[in-house]
């Protein structure tokens, strides 16, 4: 029998085995030892599961937890196991996964006539752990298309059904446990004892699915309250769902009959509403600052601007002020913990110069604009000036916005605090969401091409470093906002499918963005391309796609 050369990454190792040999076999001969359980492996910077089978020359590198697509991994498996045990629990009832929250994930069951109890929750855990103890095998199997589809609509999984008639593909790939059959666009861990660690809570309606902390995955992530959040979801949800929207299957049916266009201006419409409410909140209560903070790509810019138009709109007169010109000198900057510099953390804004322009401004007094040349790493002045009447109002954005750091010397009374962020309104199917982050994700890395000259490879390789600035430096201060805003829009990521394929395919098998290229493309195979030529140049996806009318 012909023997196969991988070499395994995890090990800096060149070995042969015989052709068909499985990676959980490879990984038993190697003695792979990772800080937690093997999940899965990439092969050639695509994720497999164990049971994938060598055929060809390959570099491996198993995967565990602490691995973006070892924590994909687990979920998928665990909510897998969560639809078995609801429809023991709950027979005849669905589970429905809504999206992340609280450091967990939201779920509801559908056609539950009554609100759940602990006694549930405790007979759901129960039921888990049975599945975890029995350690059953996660088995995927291949048919055909139709096959799939009949079994999937007597599961009661119609989206998902939907979707695969909607790809008209020959051939389906669906998951067994024990009984059950399901599809995760993803794969699953080997087996249901693997995912010990776990936990249900009642949560309003429905309740949160925790898992393990990626930093320490022994331990649950904690939970964060995030009351003003949740609402804002359950208020979108609630609007996709009268409009009949909830799924990627419907917004493709509406891409399909022709009425798409009227989708792009409800969706256009709904945003502009919330930004009118917000201004005259902020008329109202008479407020003389108001700070916008968000995640990258959140659109904090474009949504400024627009709040600006509808408070001059009030009578009031806008000025504009951006944190990134309040910068320290280079040398003054604060280093990471690898020695770089960190341009995130708000000791890297001059905080003392920042608040003395405030109370200037505030006090009606004339200050000069300062100015941050980042090529040079040093402030400077134009001859730029700025002041500020009883009419006027001041709008700063920038990533510290609600940090209470930020403004210590300038009274609350006089602040209003809007956090920002991109908050995907639709689902894959009942239990694939679709995380905030990848939508932020994509419109970066559309942004940073056609803006800032990087590539697709440049931007994801980045990415989990914007995160954990985020995570440190944005949103634990998410919940000080007076108001939150959610700058996605339920139709653009069928707008955004025609921008950022052709970048994504740009990045190469041996890069090891590849994998996060791979997963992003597989996504956005479900969604048919929506075009963009409806959508207003006042938009805020004009931000990130060009033709906006507002000036950057």
């Amino acid at each position: 029998m012909r023997n196969i050369e991988i070499f395994c990454e995890n090990i800096s190792k060149y070995r042969s085995y015989p052709l068909g040999t499985t990676l959980s076999e490879i990984a038993s001969d190697l003695s792979i030892k990772l800080g937690y359980p093997v999940y899965g492996a990439l092969v050639n910077n695509k994720t497999k599961e164990l049971s994938y089978e060598i055929v060809k020359p390959k570099s491996v590198r198993f995967i565990d937890y602490t691995h973006p697509e070892g924590a994909r991994m687990y979920l998928r498996s665990l909510i897998f196991t969560l639809y078995h045990a609801v429809s023991e629990v709950f027979p005849g009832k669905k589970l429905r996964l809504e999206h992340a929250i609280s450091n967990g994930y939201y779920c509801e069951i559908e056609g539950l006539d009554r609100e759940m109890s602990d006694e549930d929750v405790f007979a759901l855990k129960e039921e888990i752990l049975t599945l975890v103890r029995e350690d059953l095998p996660f088995e995927r199997r291949g048919m055909e298309t139709i096959v799939a589809v009949k079994m999937l609509n007597d599961m009661g999984l119609d989206q998902k059904a939907n979707l695969f008639e909607e790809k008209g593909n020959l051939y389906s790939y669906v998951y067994y446990l024990k009984d059950k059959v399901n599809h995760f666009f993803g794969h699953l861990v080997p087996n249901t004892g693997l995912l010990k660690l776990f936990d249900i809570e009642l949560l309003h309606d429905g309740f949160i699915l925790r898992l393990p902390d990626v930093d320490n995955p022994k331990q649950l992530a904690p939970f964060v309250n995030q009351e003003q959040l949740f609402a804002v979801f359950q208020e979108h949800k609630d609007w996709a769902e009268i409009h009949n929207i909830s799924f990627v299957a419907q917004l493709n049916k509406c891409t399909d009959n022709g009425t798409i266009g009227d989708v792009i201006k409800i969706s256009e419409a709904l945003q502009e509403r919330k930004i009118v409410e917000i201004a005259s909140k902020v008329f109202d209560e008479k407020k003389k600052i108001v700070l916008i903070a968000g995640p990258s790509s959140s659109g904090k810019t474009t949504f400024s601007k627009r709040l600006a138009v509808q408070l001059a709109v009030s009578g009031l007169k806008p000025k504009m002020l951006s944190l990134d010109d309040y910068f320290v000198d280079r040398e003054k900057t604060p280093l990471d913990e690898n020695g770089e510099y960190d341009f995130e953390v708000l000791e890297a804004i001059d905080i003392e110069y920042f608040n003395r322009n405030l109370l200037d401004l505030l006090g009606g007094r004339k200050i000069e604009l300062p100015r941050f040349d980042f090529k040079t790493g040093k402030r400077f002045f134009n001859g730029e000036f700025m002041e500020m009447d009883d009419d006027s109002i001041l709008i700063i954005e920038g990533i510290h916005g609600l940090n209470p750091g930020l403004i210590p010397h300038i009274k609350k009374s006089k602040t209003f605090k809007i956090f920002i962020s991109a908050l995907t309104q639709i689902n894959i199917d009942e239990h694939n969401y679709i995380p905030t982050t990848d939508n932020r994700l994509v419109r970066r890395i559309i942004r940073d091409s056609k803006y800032r000259n990087y590539s697709a490879a440049d931007t994801i390789k980045r990415w989990m470093s914007v995160r954990r600035g985020e995570n440190k430096n944005i949103f634990p201060y998410q919940e000080n906002a007076d108001e939150m805003f959610n700058s996605a829009l339920i139709y653009e990521l069928g707008v955004l499918k025609k921008y950022i394929e052709p970048l994504l395919k740009t990045i190469n098998e041996n890069e090891q963005e590849y994998t996060e290229a791979v997963r992003l493309l597989k996504f956005f195979s479900n969604i048919k391309r929506i075009d963009d030529y409806e959508i207003p140049p006042t938009s805020l996806i004009r931000e990130f796609l060009g033709g906006s009318s507002f000036q950057y």
